[in-house]
């Protein structure tokens, strides 16, 4: 079983970052080499600005720097009926910027609203608006050729444990673990791949100390400031187990991509070539193969 071939970078370990205010973003022309130099040949798309706009300039960048496309994450607003129509068209631009790029994985995070405001926790009803959202964005998705995975996350509608388990119940959309948010908001990634491995699309592997962890769910800190503050860690140095959620997709038959994220933020001065985030990719690339790897090399395909 082959991890490493099937690892995809994530422009957010260099700070590229959807979230309103994240700070400075990295050029494609310095993430790309850097992500190629640690052995990466596939990437995530980004946050807008990463970027152009054309799909036809993005494939020329990716194809200029020897990376290939899987997808990207998408926030949406899905619970509101009144702004379906937006979503939507949102969707079909970002599924065929993808498909034409080709990337298969569309990851959807399901915002509040476009500015992220903090989430209005929703109840049964609210939960099963947004199952009826996520079913309107699959069909855009097959339209184009790409699968939906929808993403737990932090300052979303799918963020506590309770929201996954309600968000699990009333719909049935592929899922990306997120081994990160998903601890952070309560749930147990472990468990969720063991229970859900028929529903996973896409994993997204993470490490977090969870001390800093419950003060961004209790609205201490902010996202912002817990990422400052050093919530998402190199594999190894933080609170989940990375390389049993691995073991455990693969026992299950996943053979699906892992996107490595160091989730960080650029704030203040841009560090030199070769230096700042790449240095943290680098350790979780060591942790793969000191723990991962040798674990699955017995283990049958």
């Amino acid at each position: 079983m082959d991890v490493r071939c099937r690892l995809v970078g994530a422009p957010i370990s260099w700070g590229v970052c959807e979230v309103p205010g994240w700070g400075a973003i990295m050029p494609a022309s310095r993430v790309l080499p850097e992500m190629r130099e640690v052995g990466l040949r596939a990437t995530e798309l980004g946050a807008p600005g990463f970027f152009p706009k054309s799909k036809e300039q993005v494939k020329e960048i990716l194809e200029s720097h020897g990376m290939a496309l899987t997808g990207g994450f998408v926030p949406l607003v899905l619970h509101d009926p009144d702004q379906l129509a937006v979503a939507v068209e949102n969707a079909k631009a970002a599924a065929e910027l993808f498909a034409y790029c080709g990337g298969d994985r569309f990851v959807t995070a399901a915002v509040q609203d476009y500015s992220w405001s903090r989430p209005i926790p929703l109840d049964r009803g609210g939960m099963a608006l947004l199952a009826r959202g996520l079913r309107l964005i699959d069909e855009v998705c097959a339209d184009y050729g790409v699968v939906q995975v929808l993403h737990p996350h932090v300052d979303t509608l799918v963020e506590t444990k309770a929201d996954v388990g309600l968000a699990l119940e009333l719909s049935d959309v592929m899922w990306c673990l997120d081994t990160g948010h998903l601890a952070i908001g309560g749930t147990d990634p472990l468990q969720f791949a063991r229970d859900n491995a028929d529903r996973i699309g896409l994993a997204h592997l993470k490490d977090v100390n969870l001390d800093i962890a419950s003060k961004a769910l209790s609205r201490e800190l902010t996202l912002l400031e817990a990422v400052q503050a050093d919530m998402f860690v190199p594999f190894g140095q933080g609170d989940v187990s990375i390389s049993e959620i691995v073991v455990a997709l693969e026992n299950a038959g996943y053979q699906g991509l892992y996107v490595l994220e160091q989730d960080t933020a650029i704030m203040g001065e841009m560090p030199a070539d070769r230096e700042g985030p790449i240095g943290d990719v680098r350790t979780c690339l060591e942790y793969v193969g000191r723990e991962i790897e040798p674990r699955l090399a017995g283990s049958p395909s």
